[in-house]
């Protein structure tokens, strides 16, 4: 008999919540991730739909979900072949997915568009998640017409779709206990990998062995596997010297030297659920006096960021703290001139400081690195000002940002970039910087999950020594 799936009554729960948002004589459809070929006949690792594993937890591919707003669920999912299952594993199989996954009934996936039909019959609105699978809207409109091929029988087709996604980008906003206890769980484990990275760094450095980018991704991986995880929530940036200044670079065979910095934006996926932490440190464990300068900066911005998060405030918040201590600190070190910008006020004012800071502070954070939910307050959307960029020259409009809530978990990453250029002071030339950690939302501000890795210089010059 199979055992059902840890935690099973958590994903019955989620598909009752999203069955009462269907409306009368709605139904919805949610497919996984297809399979992807690498080259010829070789596939990448699965990796499920995000959407489907959080209403279902099973991670097998050709699998689909249909909900109906009484709360009845099907899967249609890979049926038992004793003769695939030597080559490519297990399978579940229909007859074993009511008892295992808590659905009401299962079938075989073959049977779907045989199925399909029937089961749209007599509905008013189809519910799917648009524009994330290439081809579903077609299959749809497939099913849809051999619906209304029987309306001479009295049959009725649904005269209404919706966007799965605006219902479930809301649920998933908010995480329950269970998720936050795996992203803890994620978050420890990357934290461990960056540690072993920066020490495996400054020893190899300090025994005169040759150090270069792919190395340090070599301690992540290995350390991410060893405690657990199934795979990075997203291809590592390991950036040495100059390459930190390339926002999405990634890791590659440039030689890590004795006196640059190392940038590690590395994460690990667990149980499907994303952590993300970036942090910069000196290569043979010593900050010079200019990249001290410029990481106290940084991580200055980043306190007033987490100062900024809790319930209650705007999305933005923390981002605008963060701009405003980094503003500050650009022209008390010169990288922008007071006589050009003039004040701090001044320099935001016109986005001075988006030559050497070009990104926003953070994102939501979930079963994926960039977590779905918008980032506009629901109850404010149409409360929309417009406004000319002052540096693009474009018409912006500006929505309320996004009221925080205990339960909403996002990163807090600002940096600084700077680029050779005439006047820029020599000192600072190709120095990145970013730090980042994961931030719960909690009743009383945020509980940062990623702090078992060091952002102080001192403690992280301390840990390279270790």
């Amino acid at each position: 008999m199979t055992s059902p799936i840890p935690h099973v009554h958590l994903y019955g729960q989620r598909r009752q919540r999203l069955a009462a948002q269907l409306g009368e004589g709605g139904i919805a459809i949610v497919p996984t991730a297809p399979e992807r070929l690498r080259n010829r006949d070789s596939e990448y690792l699965f990796r499920f739909d995000s959407y489907f594993y959080y209403l279902t937890g099973f991670a097998e591919p050709r699998a689909w979900l249909v909900l109906t707003a009484e709360g009845r669920s099907i899967l249609f999912c890979q049926p038992k072949d004793l003769e695939r299952e030597i080559w490519d594993g297990y399978r579940l199989g229909p007859a074993a997915a009511p008892a295992a996954l808590g659905v009401d009934e299962a079938y075989p996936v073959d049977e779907l568009d045989q199925r399909l039909p029937a089961l749209l019959e007599n509905r008013r609105t189809v519910w799917w998640p648009f524009a994330t699978h290439p081809g579903l809207e077609g299959r749809i409109d497939g099913w849809l017409q051999r619906v209304r091929a029987r309306v001479r029988y009295g049959v009725l087709c649904p005269d209404a779709q919706r966007d799965l996604c605006s219902l479930l980008d809301e649920m998933r906003l908010i995480k329950d206990a269970h998720e936050l206890d795996l992203m803890r769980r994620a978050a420890r484990i990357s934290a461990q990998a960056h540690v072993r990275a920066m020490q495996v760094c400054a020893q190899r450095l300090r025994a005169g062995d040759e150090v270069r980018e792919y190395h340090l991704d070599a301690e992540l991986l290995h350390t991410f596997r060893r405690h657990g995880s199934q795979h990075p929530a997203y291809g590592s940036i390991v950036a040495a010297g100059a390459n930190a200044c390339v926002l999405h670079y990634r890791a590659d065979a440039a030689p890590v030297r004795a006196g640059e910095l190392v940038l590690i934006d590395a994460g690990c996926e667990l149980d499907g659920y994303a952590s993300d932490i970036t942090r910069t440190f000196p290569a043979d464990g010593r900050f010079r006096p200019a990249q001290r300068r410029l990481y106290d900066i940084v991580l200055a911005a980043q306190q007033a960021a987490i100062d900024a998060t809790r319930p209650g405030a705007r999305f933005t918040d923390a981002h605008d703290a963060a701009v405003r201590v980094l503003t500050e600190g650009m022209l008390e070190v010169g990288l922008l001139d007071r006589r050009k910008v003039g004040s701090v006020d001044d320099a935001i004012e016109q986005r001075a400081y988006f030559r050497f800071y070009m990104h926003r502070t953070g994102h939501w954070l979930g079963l994926d690195v960039h977590d779905v939910g918008s980032y506009v307050e629901p109850s404010d959307i149409g409360h929309a000002s417009q406004r000319r960029d002052p540096l693009s020259g474009e018409i912006i409009t500006n929505r309320p940002a996004r009221i925080l809530r205990p339960g909403m978990v996002l990163t807090i990453e600002p940096g600084l970039y700077v680029r050779p250029a005439d006047d820029v002071p020599r000192d600072y030339w190709n120095i990145g910087i970013r730090i980042e950690d994961d931030a719960i939302v909690t009743d009383t501000g945020c509980e940062l999950i990623t702090r078992d890795v060091p952002v102080q210089a001192d403690a992280i010059e301390a840990l390279m020594r270790a």
